[in-house]
């Protein structure tokens, strides 16, 4: 449930300083092995002085095997100083979400990935909260209620890494989990943790971001999924949306709208993410289409 067949094709992510000979060295190694590449896209950017690239290629017709494979990138990436990270089709993204209260992320998320439309696993949902334990019953994930007040915060996230542990967890998704967690918990998953922002960032962060957009009178709202990080709020983007709002739209209508933005941008970025389209650059990121 949620995966695409396994196939044949692995991606291949790379990072590393801007030089001549990069895609050439990559194309040749994959070639000497047999593999056809089906799909590249890179990025040079000029400002850092970086090079990315995103390379899917079939392994049906290798003549070595996988190690070998594996070797060769290594030993290109030692070459080259690149940081790369090698997917097999049959190893699927394992993913937690965290929920509060409001559901609509959630029942999008899992309504996606019961589709097929999300290439993971969704292993658990962890709530601070006892209102979505329907939602996770009827979708088959298991659902663990965690409280979390402010004496003991600790405690609480002590006992949602054990399952995030404990479950093999690869991505988290804060699909509106309206708790700050701590430093320690966010730097025991860099950049796989995935935040749902209800404002278009970096405008009107923190709370109530559409009580504050209809103070300002803004003729367009947002909403943005980030990787979290200590900063709150700050952390790089992966994808936005905006609607058009008006003079007639009241706060209600601000949040109805904003909601449905919510759950697309969300469940983009998600997928952008277990698909490997993903690279983080300092603040920013680079985004594969």
């Amino acid at each position: 449930m949620g995966i695409e067949g396994s196939g044949s094709i692995a991606t291949l992510l790379v990072t590393c300083p801007d030089r001549k000979g990069l895609v050439a060295a990559l194309a040749q190694l994959l070639y000497g092995h047999g593999a056809n590449i089906v799909d590249s896209d890179q990025h040079t950017d000029a400002d850092v002085g970086q090079f990315f690239q995103r390379i899917r290629f079939d392994l049906s017709e290798i003549h070595t095997d996988r190690v070998a494979v594996e070797h060769g990138v290594a030993e290109v990436a030692q070459r080259f100083g690149m940081t790369v990270r090698l997917r097999y089709p049959e190893v699927p993204t394992n993913v937690a979400i965290f929920v509060s209260r409001y559901s609509h992320c959630l029942d999008d998320l899992l309504w996606r990935y019961r589709s097929g439309e999300l290439r993971c696993v969704v292993r658990l949902i962890i709530s601070n909260h006892p209102d979505c334990a329907e939602i996770a019953r009827h979708a088959s994930v298991p659902f663990h209620v965690i409280p979390v007040n402010s004496e003991a915060k600790g405690e609480a996230e002590a006992k949602a890494l054990e399952l995030l542990t404990a479950n093999d967890i690869d991505l988290l998704v804060f699909a509106r989990y309206m708790q700050v967690v701590s430093r320690d918990f966010i730097e025991r998953y860099p950049s796989r943790i995935i935040n749902i922002h209800h404002s278009f960032l970096p405008a009107f962060v923190g709370q109530k971001p559409y009580h504050q957009a209809f103070e300002r009178g803004v003729k367009l709202i947002g909403a943005t999924a980030h990787y979290a990080t200590a900063d709150l709020d700050e952390g790089p983007i992966i994808e936005q949306g905006v609607v058009r709002i008006s003079h007639r739209d009241t706060v209600d209508d601000l949040i109805r709208k904003g909601r449905d933005l919510e759950r697309v941008v969300l469940a983009n970025a998600v997928r952008m993410h277990v698909e490997d389209r993903v690279l983080v650059v300092g603040k920013r990121t680079v985004v594969f289409d």
